[in-house]
Order: C-alpha cells, then sequence, then structure tokens
C-alpha cells in the first residue's frame, strides 16, 4: 500500500508538509499535478489540482524523492501546501481516493525506512527522540545515536562473538580435528574482552535514560510542609492546589521542567502520615513508591513543627535533600534535629533563600549526568537486552570441556542475538510496534 499523511505539525501554519511513500506515489503526483514527474529531489513550483484538474486545491512545491534513495527506500513525494485546515484536508481526502492508498499509522514512514535497510533500529528510536527532544542535553544525545557511533560498538562486539562461535561450531561439526592451540586462547581472550567492556558500558549509572526520560525529582514529607507550594514555585505556574487544609494532595501531580538545559521531572506526592482514610493511605504508598523510584527526594518538613518519622529517616539516607520550610515562623534558634543531614533553609512564603535550593538541585544534576564515557543505553531495552548478553557469556566462560562445546555455543548464539535484537539484525517484529507506535503520524 502507499501511505500519505501531514508531515508539518497540525494547526494553521504557513507551509504544512504532506509526504506519500511507496509503488503508487509517481501515480499520486502525476494526478495532483495534472503533468509528469518532475526532475528527482528538485523543489518544483506547482498547481494541485483535483477531479481530474477540473478544481485546483492549491499552489505549491513538489519534490520528488525516487526509490531506493528516499528516506523511506521506497517511492516519496513531499507536497508543500498552505498550511489551512481546509487545503490540508482536501489534500488528504483526494490522495486517499486514489487506489491503493491509505492514511500512515504512527511512524510507518520511520518503519519502512528501518524495513527496507535504509536505517537500523537505533536510528530510528534517536529520530523519535530527537522529534520529542526539550532540552539542549536530549537534542546532543539524540544527535550521537543518531551519528551511529552506538550500533557501530554494538555491532562490533556482535561480530566478535560471531567469529567465536565459528570456531566453537566448527569444532562440534569436525571434532576429530585438531584446531590450533592459540585458537582457544583466542577464544577466551576475546570473550573476557567483550564481556568486560559490556559490563563497563552497564556501570553508566543510566545517565543516557535520565537524559532521554528526564530527571526525576520526587518532593516528600509530612502534610501542611509546603510540598505543592514548592512545586509550584518550581514550575513558575499553578499545577497544584495549595490549602492549609491537611492531606489536600492523594495523587502524584507532575511537571516537567526545563533546569539549565536539563529535563526534569517533578512531582508532588500526598502527605506521610499515619491515615485511617483509605483513600489517603492509598496515596500515601504511592507517594513512597514514587520516591523509591526518584533520582533525588526533596524531603520537605516544616521548621516549627520538625518530626522525623521512621519513614522520612529511611526516605534521608540515600539521593535525599532535607528542605526546612517556613523558616520564617521561627524565632530564635533552630531545631537542630536536621542539622546532621544535608539541608536547606527556606521559605516559600517569603521567598527566602530558594536560590539556595535551586543552586544545591542544579549541583545533584550536574553530577548525575556527568560521564566520561560515549552514551550506549539510552531506553531500558537496551540494558535489558546487554544484562541477558553478559549471563549467556558467564554461562560460556564457565563451560571448559569438550563435552559443553554443544551448550556453549548455544550460549554464544544467544548472547549474539541479543546485541542483534538491540540494533535490529534479528527478527524483532514484535518489537516494532511498540517503538514505531510512539511516533507522531507523518514520520
Amino acid at each position: 500500500m502507499t501511505i500519505y499523511a501531514l508531515s508539518s505539525g497540525p494547526g494553521i501554519s504557513g507551509v504544512a508538509v504532506i509526504r506519500v511513500s511507496g509503488k503508487n506515489t509517481a501515480e499520486v503526483v502525476k494526478k495532483l499535478t495534472g503533468s509528469k514527474l518532475p526532475a528527482p529531489r528538485v523543489a518544483t513550483l506547482k498547481k494541485f489540482n483535483k477531479n481530474g484538474g477540473k478544481e485546483t486545491i492549491d499552489e505549491g512545491v513538489i519534490i520528488w524523492f525516487p526509490g531506493p534513495n528516499s528516506y523511506t527506500g521506497e517511492d516519496l513525494a513531499e507536497f508543500h501546501v498552505h498550511g489551512s485546515r481546509a487545503v490540508i484536508k482536501a489534500m488528504q481526502t483526494y490522495i486517499g481516493k486514489i487506489k491503493n492508498c491509505r492514511l500512515a499509522e504512527p511512524g510507518e514512514f520511520t518503519k519502512r525506512a528501518f524495513q527496507n535497510g535504509r536505517i537500523n533500529l537505533l536510528k530510528a528510536e534517536s529520530i523519535a527522540d530527537l522529534i520529542s527532544a526539550e532540552t539542549e542535553i536530549q537534542r546532543k544525545q539524540a544527535l550521537k545515536i543518531m551519528s551511529g557511533r552506538s550500533s557501530d560498538t554494538f555491532n562490533s562486539w556482535r561480530q566478535k562473538l560471531l567469529k567465536i562461535l565459528s570456531h566453537v561450531e566448527a569444532k562440534i561439526d569436525f571434532p576429530e580435528e585438531d584446531l590450533p592451540k592459540n585458537i582457544f586462547k583466542k577464544i577466551q581472550k576475546t570473550s573476557n574482552n567483550v564481556l568486560r567492556e559490556i559490563k563497563k558500558t552497564l556501570n553508566d549509572q543510566k545517565v543516557g535514560e535520565r537524559i532521554r526520560e528526564g530527571f526525576k525529582i520526587a518532593i516528600v514529607g509530612p502534610p501542611n510542609s509546603g510540598k505543592s507550594s514548592l512545586l509550584n514555585y518550581l514550575s513558575k505556574r499553578e499545577v497544584a492546589i495549595v490549602s492549609e487544609i491537611a492531606g489536600t494532595t492523594r495523587d502524584v501531580i507532575e511537571t516537567h521542567l526545563n533546569l539549565d538545559g536539563y529535563p526534569v521531572i517533578v512531582s508532588d506526592t500526598a502527605g506521610i502520615r499515619s491515615s485511617k482514610n483509605e483513600i489517603e493511605k492509598k496515596g500515601i504508598k504511592i507517594a513512597l513508591n514514587r520516591a523509591e523510584d526518584a533520582d533525588l527526594k526533596l524531603i520537605i518538613v516544616s521548621a516549627k513543627n520538625i518530626d522525623f518519622t521512621s519513614v522520612l529517616k529511611k526516605l534521608l539516607t540515600k539521593n535525599a535533600l532535607l528542605v526546612v520550610n517556613k523558616s520564617d515562623l521561627v524565632k530564635g534558634k533552630l531545631n537542630g534535629k536536621f542539622k546532621k543531614y544535608e539541608h536547606v533553609l527556606i521559605s516559600i512564603k517569603k521567598d527566602l533563600n530558594l536560590n539556595k535550593l535551586i543552586l544545591k538541585i542544579k549541583s545533584k544534576l550536574k553530577n548525575k549526568f556527568t560521564t566520561t564515557e560515549d552514551i550506549l543505553i539510552t531506553r531500558e531495552r537496551h540494558r535489558q537486552n546487554l544484562i541477558n548478553c553478559v549471563r549467556h557469556l558467564e554461562r560460556f566462560q564457565k563451560k571448559k570441556s569438550a563435552q559443553d562445546f554443544d551448550k556453549a555455543a548455544e550460549d554464544l548464539r544467544l548472547a549474539t542475538r541479543h546485541l542483534g535484537v538491540i540494533v535490529g539484525k534479528v527478527d524483532v517484529e514484535e518489537l516494532l510496534g511498540s517503538i514505531f507506535n510512539d511516533f507522531c503520524i507523518g514520520k
């Protein structure tokens, strides 16, 4: 089937781009323009007509990309028209009436590019990441992955393991033949090197995922300590309802921020206290789970009534910053309970020391996003496949005797398969749907 879709953003704009790809693309171009195909890859001014040229839809630019030298690897055309809803609808309605043409599914153009060998799976994912990038660091990471460095590394590991596998399978197929002794040393050395490099890559503090998904900050603490007020202050808008009534926040409220170019997801959670209310208890449980999953916990308490429950003390032990709010209400010496924890004294109401808090958060961000190595892992599926690859390589290394060669070969096959799944070198049809459904229609 030939597919078509609006590839530029929806809504009113100066120019809209409608993309068409597939076997019938040439026919679509001829019917809409009423003339022969334009010169390849040259922007050509044309009138776009329907009903056999009797009615003009719009006048704009067409660019013709004959396959296989196109984004999808198929015949592809781009119609640049005026970006009104009426023009876009008329163009799409007419294209849809042409035989074997249908509206594209989300990510289908990029999916066809992958299936036709124009890009690998990592590049396809990086295109989606680049489209959704909101910060400078996300843009840079997506471009690095698109450059092919990470896929080159994964493919290099895979090729090394395939070479080892060929030697092991040779011994299985020809057991009477003696392979050179140095072959076995090379097998061991190569597998050790690959295993060590993959383990080093896995020990990356999940920087790639943090950049792509956002640094997670959870604001937790007892009721009426100022959690929702802090969320609103950081967001610079009214995200959460602020009230003197305890227990106002029952569910998690999230907002996405851009702090000095770093992507951040801040979550306001239910106040932590003993409660008999079932809904509030469920909200507290969700709050604790969100805190455990966060990259940084802001434990906010009131300076007037600092009460460290056992739960709050436990949360303060790792990746946490104590925020003592309402410091303006306390006269004289403050409670000394908080002094042994990393803390900041603030007053959201009086706007005191909030700049210090933001500087502390930014310092934590920079430490978490800093890495001396090239980022290879940007998604959980990459990490899980590398973990599985390590597991099979470790099993392979435990097999020493000739009787274990069959099992050793299977361990190597599975290890190489997991590396292949990352870049799309094996049958990954189940995976494609979940990856390309995240794309917008028209890409």
